[in-house]
């Protein structure tokens, strides 16, 4: 059964070929036995950096279950997912991962565009990426500052006293 899910995931990234815009990245969400979402790379063509086949397949996945928590479900995807769409996964409760082409294919693939055009750059590589996101938010290259923090506590604080 897992192939056939992940048949689905590869034949979806396979629209890529032919749909400016997208990458060869698709992504289903299975949930006892059946698909109730999929997803495919648009960030180029919507011009959303987010939307990677794993995020839409579970913002579809989302709607169609008018839920925010997919506790339970599974996800197959045509690449090894990036921190992005590995945080999503645990934000909205994906149980297990299955995966076609690792990090290193990935890689290779990108390896293989033309890195003079500025379509197919990267800010950073997956690596990068994933390296990044788990150190602290004081030890990252991208400078941060706190500012209003009294302020926000109040504005969570009411919304709590409100809303229970």
């Amino acid at each position: 059964m897992h192939e056939k899910f992940m048949a689905r995931a590869i034949e979806i990234a396979r629209e890529s070929i032919d749909t400016p815009g997208t990458l060869p990245y698709g992504a289903v969400v299975v949930k006892d036995g059946e698909i109730i979402g999929e997803g495919l790379n648009r960030a180029d063509g919507t011009f959303d950096p987010t939307s990677h086949g794993e995020v839409d397949a579970i913002r579809d996945a989302c709607r169609r279950l008018s839920v925010t928590n997919l506790g339970g479900a599974d996800m197959y995807t045509s690449g090894e997912p990036c921190s992005m769409c590995v945080a999503l996964m645990y934000q909205s409760g994906i149980t297990r991962l299955f995966y076609a082409g690792a990090a290193s294919d990935s890689a290779a693939f990108f390896g293989k565009l033309s890195a003079d055009d500025p379509k197919w750059a990267r800010s950073m590589t997956n690596q990068e990426l994933r390296e990044q996101v788990g150190k602290p938010i004081d030890q990252r290259t991208m400078p941060a500052e706190q500012l209003m923090a009294e302020d926000i506590v109040a504005v969570f604080d009411a919304f709590v006293d409100r809303n229970t």
